[in-house]
């Protein structure tokens, strides 16, 4: 039986990309990209909802983005859905879902369009390799 796991989101970032490195050195970048959905209700009034994307860069991408990554920024993200887990400080489980990002193309800056394919990403980090609060 087949399956798949594909995420592709259109939206702009809320803050500017966070670059971290796990105990092991290896380069890490979260992204919070917000989607938003425009309709109208019955009575004709202009309804919007947003919503909020995890994004998760690897190795020398998320590296080079960080830089162009900034708040207010249009970014177009392909990836997969990808869910964590780690104890925090209390030795409470913790989880967090986010789009680890395969693909990605900035859509808004000075006449340019950058395109960047992760291939650098590690297959996966050990939990042991996370901070307690944070999940890198």
């Amino acid at each position: 039986m087949a399956s798949v796991n594909k995420v592709i989101v259109l939206g702009n970032l809320g803050a500017d990309a966070e670059l971290r490195y796990t105990t092991e050195g290896a380069s890490v970048a979260t992204l919070s990209l917000a989607t938003t959905e425009t309709w109208n209700d019955k009575s004709g009034k202009r309804q919007e909802k947003t919503e909020w994307h995890r994004v998760v860069l690897w190795g020398k991408t998320a590296e080079a983005l960080t830089e162009y990554c900034k708040k207010g920024k249009q970014l177009y993200v392909e990836g997969r859905l990808q869910t964590r887990h780690w104890d925090d400080k209390n030795g409470t489980k913790r989880y967090t879902t986010e789009i680890r990002a395969d693909n990605v193309v900035l859509l808004s800056g000075p006449g340019q369009q950058r395109r960047t394919t992760q291939r650098d990403a590690p297959a996966d980090v050990p939990s042991n390799d996370l901070d307690d609060e944070i999940p890198y």
